[in-house]
């Protein structure tokens, strides 16, 4: 997956320079967007993103980017990967927003409750973390463009542990710490003027 994003972002951006209409004075205000790899393991995934420009005019290259992602389905029987994510974003674009190269900084919560296939211990938790990024938006059409990003960071984690997936005996907690990969992304993105 890793692989594919990588590939996405060298290839596009020697091909991805279409004639893409030029913002410099009117720059969007605001995009919405999917993360397709989210969506592809059932996850509802959504992001608004806003021009920081509107705010302050010395910060036209950046824009704030605020992904909420959610899971609820159970797997097979009592498995479950169920979880609320939340990854706020800066980013500092090297051209105009939505166009080209661009590099962030974000923050990680997530709320888990985990359940394995084969595994009577449940998870339940909170994880918190941050990360850098680099990504690439590629023009579709007007309005419409597709992103390829990815984040490397630090995560903490602390958890609780249950006897089984349905019930309530605590049978312990705990903690992780990771380092690592924190963001993997290709979203379908639209963008408000």
């Amino acid at each position: 997956m890793v692989l594919v994003v990588w590939l996405l972002l060298a290839v596009g951006s020697a091909v991805a320079q279409r004639a893409r209409p030029v913002f410099h004075n009117t720059a969007p205000t605001i995009a919405v967007s999917s993360n397709l790899l989210y969506d592809a393991t059932s996850s509802v995934d959504v992001a608004v993103e806003y021009n920081l420009k509107n705010i302050n005019p010395l910060w036209k290259q950046l824009t704030f980017k605020l992904p909420l992602t959610y899971n609820s389905w159970g797997l097979w029987g009592s498995d479950k990967f169920r979880f609320l994510m939340v990854q706020p974003e800066l980013r500092k674009w090297v051209g105009e927003p939505y166009e080209g190269h661009f590099f962030g900084a974000h923050l990680i919560y997530a709320r888990s409750n985990i359940c394995g296939r084969g595994v009577s211990t449940r998870y339940e938790g909170d994880t918190f973390g941050l990360g850098v990024s680099y990504g690439y938006d590629f023009y579709l059409a007007p309005h419409w463009s597709l992103e390829a990003n990815i984040g490397i960071g630090y995560a903490y984690s602390d958890y609780s542990q249950y006897g089984c997936s349905n019930c309530g005996d605590k049978v312990g907690s705990d903690h992780n710490n990771y380092l690592g990969p924190t963001q993997a992304g290709l979203s379908l993105i639209y963008i408000i003027k």
